[in-house]
């Protein structure tokens, strides 16, 4: 039954699969285990991270493409749900039109990028799409009419998973059980099934063409497949995974603007992460997105009890300052990189093998 759920791509490693038990169990009981504003945040940010990098990784992991264009697609599913919510009102019939409308334009935009620029090389068809993507996020900055500029835009959702509606009066395990969990466990799910659905893909025959087509593009295409349409089918299979992510975030945040789905800055996390957790396996989304989402969030305040327990040294507290975060961040990175060139998944696997 877990073989057939996890289409026969076992983790290999029982170091790994001990791991990745203990992140989805806490992932899962996050409300009861962390409670607090914050730690239920980072979660849930921890939750849109999972699918994004796992839909980036089909592009570069598993097809060997490289396209910055991936954070436009995240921005399409967050305005489709903002965008639809503030004009159509607080509704579950509001949401689903605005994410079906986000699925369109991003099935329309990524087939004519794929068509159009998909047989260039790689270098040029990234440039290609880093073009794209700042041309959208200006685009987006600009028409606040509909976007809301640059002050993006705020809106409701249905009461059901709205913070204000309680199920129960009295706290279960200290936890309140409102629509804000409820939302939560909402998001919870939807990664579970993308996941699951995007491991189904990458084990499946096409997912073993696109394998063949990053290995050698020519050899595959001498056998008889047709290259640029796997490659198609695979960039937009990504882009509609990322618009999914996108409509996660907006519903979490209830509020989305160009800096928050759509900012470049979105675009190198997405990258860290694929190298952190290991390039070419779905599991490394999951171990790369907690690891460097509760870094990101956490690291400040370890700066900050980590500089006030020096301060008898003042250049060992200034350098521990929490405000040089960004400093400490990047040698975190460089150190993943050194010990685990393959990522924390490839490196678990090729130990399991020794």
């Amino acid at each position: 039954m877990l073989k057939r759920l996890l289409s026969n791509d076992l983790p290999r490693s029982r170091v790994l699969a001990v791991l990745l038990v203990a992140l989805v169990l806490g992932l899962a009981f996050a409300p009861f285990i962390f409670p607090g504003v914050k730690a239920l945040s980072v979660a849930a940010k921890v939750l849109v991270f999972v699918v994004l990098v796992a839909s980036f990784d089909l592009l570069l992991g598993y097809t060997g493409i490289v396209s910055f264009a991936h954070t436009m697609f995240f921005g399409i599913g967050a305005y489709g749900i903002a965008i639809a919510a503030t004009r159509l009102g607080a509704g579950w019939g509001a949401m689903g039109a605005g994410l079906g409308a986000a699925l369109a334009l991003s099935l329309v935009l990524s087939l004519a990028i794929g068509l159009f620029s998909l047989r260039v090389r790689a270098i040029f068809f990234a440039m290609i799409t880093l073009a794209v993507a700042s041309a959208f996020q200006t685009l987006a900055s600009q028409l606040s009419a509909f976007t809301g500029g640059e002050d993006g835009l705020t809106f409701k959702l249905p009461e059901l998973i709205s913070p204000s509606f309680e199920f129960r009066e009295d706290p279960f395990l200290g936890v309140s059980l409102d629509g804000r969990l409820l939302c939560y466990y909402l998001l919870f799910v939807v990664a579970v099934v993308l996941v699951l659905a995007l491991l189904r893909i990458v084990n499946s025959p096409f997912g073993r063409v696109l394998q063949a087509i990053r290995e050698n593009e020519f050899r595959a295409e001498a056998i008889g497949y047709r290259v640029v349409v796997y490659r198609t089918t695979a960039s937009v299979l990504s882009a509609l995974f990322a618009t999914l992510a996108g409509a996660m975030l907006a519903i979490w945040l209830r509020y989305n603007g160009p800096d928050t789905s759509l900012s470049f800055e979105i675009m190198i996390d997405v990258l860290l992460i694929v190298v952190i957790g290991g390039m070419g396996t779905m599991y490394g989304a999951v171990v790369g997105a907690v690891l460097f989402v509760v870094a990101q969030s956490y690291l400040q305040d370890l700066l900050r009890l980590a500089s006030e327990s020096a301060s008898a040294l003042p250049w060992l507290a200034a350098l521990l300052s929490p405000d040089r975060w960004l400093l400490w961040l990047g040698v975190l990175f460089v150190l993943s990189v050194y010990y685990f060139p393959t990522g924390v998944v490839g490196r678990l696997r090729a130990r399991s093998l020794r």
